[in-house]
Formats: C-alpha cells, structure tokens, sequence
C-alpha cells in the first residue's frame, strides 16, 4: 500500500471530508496543515506538475486576500507560486498526492482516483 499525503485545512469542511473519506477506505495518510507547514515552491512545482495544473489554475479566487491584491493580474508562473508559498491560503485544498499523481478533493470523491 502506498502512502498518500494530503494538505489539509482543518477548518475546511470538503478537506475533512476528503479526509474521512481516505481513512473510511482503510488508507494510511500523511496529513499536513498546509497553513502551519507551508509547502516551498520546489514542493508547489512538484504538487502542481502532479496534478497537471498551472499555478493560477490552484488559487483561492474567492478568497479576500486574493480579490485585494491579485484579481486581474498577469503574473508568470513562479510569481504565482511565490505567491502561494508567501500566501498559503491561497492554495485550493485539498489536495492528495499518491506517488506520481494528485488530485484535488473537489468533490472528495476525486480522491477515489487515486484508491
């Protein structure tokens, strides 16, 4: 069985879902409070390339902070993932990495891929 790792928000409900869901399947899972432990940008690069995203495709646009300072800005890539490190909040969550691949947990059920 492999290990999955899910960054998580404990205060987000589709994330404890997502959660429960992989513990209901038996899964062993590495959790880690994106929040507390924020991911570096080689480790955004890495979640990113695994889930076939570009970084503007992983943010928060709801978020206030977003909606302040970066709604309808052109940035490249890596300005995006400075962003996401210096701003963890802005990161979508959840999301759960299985080896070479990654999901986001919008729905939960998408982790069901990865089972």
């Amino acid at each position: 069985m492999h290990m999955l790792t899910i960054y998580h928000n404990t205060r987000c409900s589709k994330s404890r879902q997502t959660l429960d869901l992989l513990h209901d399947a038996g899964q062993e899972v590495e959790v880690v409070e994106y929040l507390k432990t924020p991911p570096t940008a080689a480790q955004l690069k890495a979640i990113l390339q695994k889930l076939g995203m570009r970084p503007e495709q992983l943010l928060r646009k709801g978020e206030a902070l977003y909606k302040e300072n970066y709604k309808g800005k052109t940035m490249t890539d890596e300005e995006w993932i400075e962003v996401m490190v210096e701003h963890p909040v802005l990161i979508e969550r959840p999301i759960v990495v299985k080896d070479d691949t990654a999901v986001l947990g919008r729905p939960p059920e998408n982790v069901l891929r990865l089972l």
